[in-house]
């Protein structure tokens, strides 16, 4: 892979990090309000908040992953696992 394609990738997946995250943020305040006004609503929505907070800590992982990429040279080998591999495969498709 060409050094222009490594970079249009990590770009567009630091887009969708980004974009994702303000998704999930946008979600979380709006479950906050909801268990604000209906106290009860706070057992139903819960597990999906935590779920939510999940999603964003892999992203910032795998935002760490992309910036460490870019941060080392690019003469040298970059050697990802499978595990690095498919998910960063996923998060640049769009795949949660």
């Amino acid at each position: 892979m060409s050094k222009k394609d490594l970079d249009t990738l990590i770009d567009e997946a630091l887009d969708n990090i980004r974009h994702d995250r303000k998704l999930a943020q946008e979600f979380l305040n709006e479950i906050a309000n909801q268990i604000a006004l209906d106290a009860e609503q706070n057992r139903h929505l819960s597990p999906v908040a935590a779920k939510h907070v999940e999603s964003m800590q892999r992203s910032n992982e795998q935002l760490v992953k992309l910036i460490n990429l870019q941060l080392k040279g690019r003469t040298t080998v970059v050697d990802l696992s499978d595990d690095d591999k498919n998910q960063l495969f996923d998060l640049i498709q769009g795949d949660h």
